[in-house]
Parts: C-alpha cells; structure tokens; sequence
C-alpha cells in the first residue's frame, strides 16, 4: 500500500484532544483512514496496568467528507476515548480492512502482530514548558564565538590562538588547550545576528571555572569563569536576551567535574572527607573512576547523598540567568557497572527547576529507554535524527573515522533506508519527547554539516529538513556561514565576524529563510507528521493541523516532477517541486 493511502495517527493535537492527559481524565483519540485503505472498523488497544484494554472507535461525522487540515480529502475520520491510568499508557490500533486484520502503530502499519515497544505513548509526567516546542536554538561555544575587547592575559593552561590567523588544531596534544579569548559580552553585541537567523534561545556550553577550553571539566560552580567575564557578564547576557523575548540555556555535567574540583579535591585530600563518597574510589588503591578513563573527569556517584544534594542545588541557584539546562553526557549520568541511577538523577535534578525551565538530555544513542519518565524533557537527537539524514545528504567525497563512535564513518543510505531509521527511532518515544528533543545537523562534538554534506545545495536540504520535521531545531554557531570542520574539535572555528572569505552569504540567507518559515508556519512547529512518498532520491511528507497542511518536498538529486494536489500554493521553492531539480526543498500549502 502507498504511504499516502495508509491510515494515520499520530501525537499531535490533530489527532489527540489534550497535550498534557492526566491519570482517569478521559483523552480522545482520532484516527484518518483513506477510502484507499479500506477500513470498514477499528478498535483502540491501549495498555492498563499492564494489562491490554479494547475501546471500539466509530466513524466521526464532524470530520468526514469535511475540509480537515485546510483541504477536502477523501478519508474517512474514526474517533475513539481511552482513560489513561498509568504514568505511560501505550496505546495502538486494530483495524479491520478489505485485506483483513491489520495493527496500525507508531511504528507503522502492520498484517501481522507485533510487540507494543512501537506502540503510540500517552504521558502523564508534567508536560515540560509550552514555550519549548515553539523554540529554535542557538548553540555558542562560548571561547570561539566573539571577543568583547582586546585578548585577554592567557591562563597559564592555555595555547594563545589569534582569532583570525590560527586556524584550530584538530586533534593530538593542545587540541583542548587552544585559547581564542571569546566572552560572554561578545555574545551580548552579535545578538541582533541571532535572532535575525529566528533563533530565540541561545545556548552556551560550560561557563564554570576549568582548565580547558571546553570547560567539562569544572574547577566549580559556584561561580562563572572570569575569563568569560565572571557572574555579571552572565547577567548581562541574560538580561539582554530576556530583554528581546529570548531564553538562555545553561550546560551542567552532572556526570563528572573536573579534577580541580573543589569537591573533588577534598576527596582526594582526606580519605574521610564526607567528598569522599561522591566519587567512585578503590578503597585499596586510592584510584578513582573517571569519564572514559579520562582522570581529568572522576566520575560522580550518584549513589551518594551528598551528590543528589548538591547537584540539585547547583541548577536552583543558577536557574533564573540560565531558562534551563542541557545535561553533559546524560546517558552515562548515574550509571557505573551494577549502579544505576540514571532515572533517579535525571528526576531529581528536573525537580530542582521551576515548571518553565527546560531540561534537555545529551545523548548519542538510543535514548528511548531514558524519555518519557519523570526527567528530561527531550533529547539531542543525534541518532533518530543527524545520523539518518547525514547518510542520506552526504558528499560523494567526505571520509570521516566514525559517527560519534560509530566506526566507519557516515554509509551512504537511500530515502527508503533514510524513512525507515526516522520513522523506527521516532516510534519508541512519545511525540512529547520527540517535539521537544533537539534535531541538529551539527554540533561541537560533530563534523560540520558542510563537510559532510560537501556542497551548499545538500546542505540546504538538511537544513529543510530540520526546519520543517518535527523537533527543535539547534543551530550550531557558524554552520550559518558554511563553515566546516571534520571532528567535534576541528569544528569550533573562531566566528568569521572580519573573515568576508569565510562567510557564505547564500548559506546564510537560506538560514534566515528556513528558519524563518517554521517560524512563520505553525503547522512546522505544532502540526502532525504524515509521510506521503518515498524513493532512493526524495522525501515527502506533510506537516498538519486541523486549519492547514503543509506539503514538503526534499530531495538529493534530480527525479520525476511532483504530481501536486489541485489548490496548492508554494511556500518556498515551488519551482523545484514542480521540475524536478535537485538538490532542492520545496513546501506547499494545500488549500479547497
């Protein structure tokens, strides 16, 4: 069966009455069948206390044979009610069709039974701020993104680098001690650069005291580093931001601190210093666990009191500058061999935040088993997201090592291998999780997009792509002018602000332009998510709500014009839609 003539359903507000369902209140669930699909009943199968319930749906008359989503469409709507009773109910649909019995999931549609892992997901948690889904974000490494002044005197840890003539040392010995000098009131005078690209939420990397350019490795957090202009520099930044309706999100590591640590310095000083039990120890060696081995980061123990005490703390005190906070290394935040408490930190720390803070997990991986519970609200999405639509986008030239560990680089996948990874991460997180994790194309740990993608006309794509799938969008700083970079390190170019043979000006006005419409659109930021076609070399899919519809049209390479609905008017790119050409998105409003 075609994508376009499969039923639907998804967690958007289309298809579910409330966006924050509460435990015995009841939500109604809608369902879209095309005439095509040959639904004749449904039923909803949604999970009590483990236990699997059945709820008939029966056709809805308000919606059939009515213009759903700005445009009349031959479906037929089905309507059904469940209450959940649980944390998270996962909840499907059984279908009977001209064919036969069928399952209709998150993970697609099914003739044969399947396990419930792909099943749709209601949550009950307290939903996070309603400002997030809305929100585009800006990531700024603060050491590479301006300079407020002259240089300023280098610590005695630091490789000086002149901003402009030296380039950055991609990896080996001083690759983390390079200083370019960048500040937080260097920030302060390129905000009208950011919220020109439509970002309205800048997010910076460590600002605490360390000894690396990168600043994982806090010395503290009881203060902001004074090489990035001390505590009232931070305050100035916030106050502008929130002068112009902006938000500011902070990065803590809740996973480790630095080795010059105060607390961890303690620890090391006193073997019965009450530090001591924060770190992991051998008790006969006097040796201490460590992020990755790496002894500049000994490793929180979050079995400790004094941990669940103090790391709570740490975000109350400095929530009101920042308006929420990225975790560092989230996934391994709680974890050290038999001992896990990664979802006991992650709902300790997000109740040690007001109910409009974000709280924003990185994670490289599979991330499904850590969302939907009582702690982050989404994720860095580089797996069900940068990595399906890297092997899709990538140059015919680009030859990298791995993907975040990942060994042998980035493969080179089609559109129906490309569909099949975002559609099977997507459907083992709620579409709670999943609107609020951020997709990005890069970041301070990545290859840049351009490298990969080797050409401005790909990288647009990806760019497309991100600004109107569902997600939060994070810009890396720089990516905006076509900067490039092989590895994490190498990628933290100093800004091109007195570079003009840096900046690509065509890159940045696709920025601005993108970025620009899912600001504009709210179908891009609050609308459903229906795929409609799929090839080896193009990707289409609408963006709904019950007022408008949106149709996206991406492709790698040239191919077959795109047979368009009667009534539809482009948004950006028509043209392409309708020739062909290739690299190219283009987006379409289907209108009666």
């Amino acid at each position: 069966m075609r994508l376009l003539d499969q039923p639907h359903h998804d967690g958007s507000a289309l298809y579910v009455s409330t966006r924050a369902p509460e435990p015995g209140a009841p939500v109604t669930l809608w369902l879209r069948a095309p005439r095509a699909a040959g639904v004749t009943a449904a039923h909803v199968r949604a999970v009590h206390d483990g236990e699997p319930r059945y709820a008939r749906a029966a056709p809805d008359p308000a919606r059939t044979g009515r213009p759903v989503g700005g445009y009349w469409a031959d479906d037929d709507w089905w309507r059904a009610e469940i209450i959940p009773v649980n944390p998270v109910t996962r909840y499907r649909f059984l279908l009977e069709t001209a064919g036969g019995q069928a399952w209709l999931t998150a993970a697609g549609l099914f003739g044969h039974d399947v396990p419930d892992s792909g099943d749709f997901r209601l949550v009950c948690h307290d939903p996070p701020p309603a400002w997030m889904a809305d929100s585009i974000v800006y990531q700024i490494f603060p050491d590479r993104f301006a300079r407020s002044g002259p240089m300023p005197d280098p610590p005695e840890w630091a490789l000086p680098r002149d901003w402009d003539r030296d380039p950055v040392i991609p990896s080996g010995p001083g690759a983390s001690r390079q200083f370019y000098g960048g500040d937080l009131d260097g920030v302060v005078r390129h905000l009208d650069h950011v919220q020109g690209l439509g970002a309205d939420t800048v997010y910076l990397t460590p600002v605490f005291p360390a000894r690396s350019n990168h600043r994982y490795d806090a010395a503290s957090f009881d203060h902001v580093d004074p090489l990035l202009g001390g505590d009232y520099a931070l305050r100035r930044l916030a106050d502008a931001l929130h002068g112009r309706g902006m938000r500011l999100l902070g990065d803590i590591t809740a996973n480790h601190t630095g080795d010059t640590h105060e607390w961890f310095t303690a620890a090391v000083s006193d073997v019965h210093a009450p530090e001591r039990d924060m770190y992991y120890f051998d008790p006969d060696t006097g040796d201490y666990e460590s992020w990755w081995g790496y002894k500049t980061l000994p490793k929180l123990n979050w079995g400790s009191p004094l941990v669940r005490a103090r790391l709570p703390e740490v975000l109350a005190r400095w929530t009101g500058p920042f308006d929420g906070w990225r975790v560092d290394v989230a996934n391994m935040t709680g974890r050290s061999g038999a001992d896990d408490h990664a979802h006991e930190a992650a709902a300790l720390l997000r109740r040690a935040l007001p109910p409009g803070a974000a709280f924003v997990a990185e994670h490289n991986h599979d991330a499904s088993a850590d969302l939907d519970r009582d702690g982050w609200h989404g994720t860095m999405d580089y797996a069900g997201f940068t990595r399906p639509v890297w092997a899709w986008l990538r140059g015919d030239t680009v030859d990298l090592d791995h993907f975040l560990g990942v060994p042998g680089g980035v493969p080179r996948r089609d559109g129906h291998a490309t569909l099949a990874t975002l559609r099977s991460f997507a459907s083992h997180v709620s579409w709670r999780s999943r609107v609020h994790s951020w997709q990005l194309l890069d970041s301070h740990d990545t290859p840049r997009i351009r490298t990969v993608t080797g050409s401005r006309e790909r990288h647009l794509v990806a760019l497309g792509l991100q600004a109107t799938l569902p997600g939060t969008p994070m810009v890396f700083a720089g990516s905006e002018f076509g900067l490039t970079g092989v590895n994490g390190e190498h990628s933290r170019t100093p800004m091109p602000w007195n570079r003009p043979a840096d900046q690509d000006m065509a890159t940045l006005a696709g920025y601005r332009d993108l970025l620009g419409l899912r600001r504009r659109e709210p179908a891009l930021r609050h609308g459903g998510l229906r795929w409609l076609h799929a090839d080896p070399d193009c990707l289409v899919f609408a963006r709904e709500t019950y007022e408008e519809t949106l149709l996206v049209c991406a492709r790698r390479a040239p191919g077959a014009p795109l047979p368009l609905p009667a009534g539809a008017e482009p948004v950006h790119g028509g043209a392409h839609a309708l020739t062909g050409d290739g690299p190219s998105l283009s987006v379409w409003r289907l209108a009666t």
